[in-house]
């Protein structure tokens, strides 16, 4: 399989004209073969990051190769559904194909269509804020894999309404910030003079510099405090290795013990004949 990829990306080049559209969907084809073949996603994938970053593979090639492999993934569910009993076959292949069908329909919306593909964007945009801001990376996968998600599912569980009411205003808000920054890098005439930037915000709002010193001030505390336990540790062994040689180690000799004792035991003998002979 490996080879296989070496040999892809050797040939990694665009057909001519009018057939360049035709590269990606190429690349969808062979991320699904790949995935096939070692019928895990999660390895191709891991895979393809490292030779993007180095810079073998670009974005917009690794793009519809991730696609490619969530088409893959599915053959490994259909495969299992075929292996099921016959009175559940038809459930268990219901099932494959609805996981099929939502993956290719996922491609259809976010890759059929060249503007729609607002991934490869956005995983530009927030590579750029980590090259940068390297905690940045912590804070995206804590908020969208962890505190997103349990606020989503307590805001359902308090009811639709309490969803709908929350959510709603929070979604509008996004939408208006993406608009007024579309508009800022493209049209900036449409918006009135305030809104042409953030600058009337506060800067912690619009900027990640005052967050850059709180996470650096943090972090500088925290390793100060490790360190002083580290070193105070060390000092108190190397304090106890020096002094060692200054104490004496006794030990019991078992004979001598044994010996000392018998004398007790005759002498208490012959007080006890002593005071019976009075």
């Amino acid at each position: 399989a490996i080879s296989w990829l070496n040999d892809y990306l050797c040939m990694c080049v665009d057909f001519p004209f009018p057939f360049g559209w035709v590269t990606g969907y190429i690349a969808i084809l062979v991320g699904a073969g790949m995935t096939f073949i070692v019928q895990s996603s999660s390895v191709f994938t891991s895979a393809i990051t490292p030779l993007v970053g180095i810079g073998v593979i670009s974005i917009e090639r690794a793009y519809p190769l991730s696609l490619g492999a969530n088409i893959g993934t599915t053959t490994t569910a259909i495969l299992a559904a075929m292996a099921a009993p016959g009175d559940s076959l038809a459930n268990a292949l219901q099932i494959a194909l609805i996981h099929f069908v939502f993956n290719v329909s996922g491609i259809i919306m976010w890759y059929s269509i060249p503007f729609t593909r607002i991934p490869i964007r956005l995983a530009k945009a927030l590579g750029n804020i980590t090259a940068e801001h390297r905690w940045f990376a912590g804070i995206y996968i804590i908020s969208c894999f962890f505190l997103l998600p349990l606020i989503i599912f307590g805001l359902s569980m308090a009811g639709w309404k309490v969803l709908v009411g929350v959510g709603v205003p929070i979604v509008a808000l996004l939408m208006i910030i993406i608009i007024v920054n579309l508009l800022q890098e493209r049209r900036p005439s449409c918006l009135p003079t305030v809104l042409r930037s953030w600058d009337f915000l506060p800067l912690w709002a619009h900027s990640l510099e005052p967050w850059d010193r709180v996470v650096a001030v943090v972090a500088a505390k925290c390793c100060c405090c490790c360190k002083g336990r580290q070193t105070g540790q060390e000092e108190e062994e190397e304090e106890e290795k020096k002094g060692g040689g200054n104490f004496l180690e006794m030990y019991d000799n078992p004979a001598m013990t044994s010996g000392v004792d018998w004398e007790k035991k005759r002498e208490d003998k012959e007080d006890v004949l002593k005071a019976t002979q009075l």
